[in-house]
C-alpha cells in the first residue's frame, strides 16, 4: 500500500469492517491485529477517536485500555457521510438537485417510496 493514497472514509470503513465481523468490543491493538498490522496502532487509535466523535462507535474501559464497539451498520455509516457531504454544501437544493440527477430510475423510485413512507408515518404521530 506504500505511495497509494486511501480514499477519503476508507480507513474507518475498514477498521469498522473488522469490529462488525467482531462477536464483541475490540480494543485498538486487537484491531490492528486483525488487519495483519497493515495500519499502525496509533493509526487505528486516531480512526476510532474520529468514529467516536461522529457517533459511529461507543467506548467502554478494558483494563487500561479501550474497546469499541460499532454503533452504526454500513449503511447507517454511509448515511452520515452522506449527511455531512449534504451539510458541507452553501446550497442544500443545488447538492440535493445534483444527487437527485445521478440517480438511476429504480433509485428514484426507491427515494420517492421511502419519502412517502416518511411522510405517512409523520402523519399518523401528529
Amino acid at each position: 500500500m506504500a505511495g497509494k493514497r486511501r480514499e477519503p472514509g476508507e480507513l474507518e470503513s475498514e477498521i469498522l469492517a473488522v469490529m462488525w465481523a467482531a462477536a464483541a468490543p475490540l480494543t485498538p491493538g486487537e484491531i490492528a491485529e486483525r488487519l495483519d498490522g497493515s495500519l499502525a496502532h496509533t493509526t487505528v487509535q486516531t480512526i476510532l477517536s474520529r468514529l467516536l466523535a461522529k457517533g459511529a462507535v461507543i467506548r467502554e474501559s478494558a483494563g487500561r485500555a479501550h474497546a469499541y464497539t460499532p454503533v452504526l451498520n454500513e449503511a447507517g455509516l454511509a448515511a452520515r457521510r452522506m449527511r455531512a457531504m449534504l451539510d458541507r454544501g452553501e446550497d442544500r437544493e443545488a447538492v440535493l438537485n445534483e444527487f437527485v440527477d445521478v440517480l438511476t430510475p429504480e433509485d428514484e423510485d426507491t427515494l420517492t417510496r421511502l419519502l412517502r413512507s416518511v411522510r405517512r408515518n409523520d402523519g399518523a404521530t401528529e
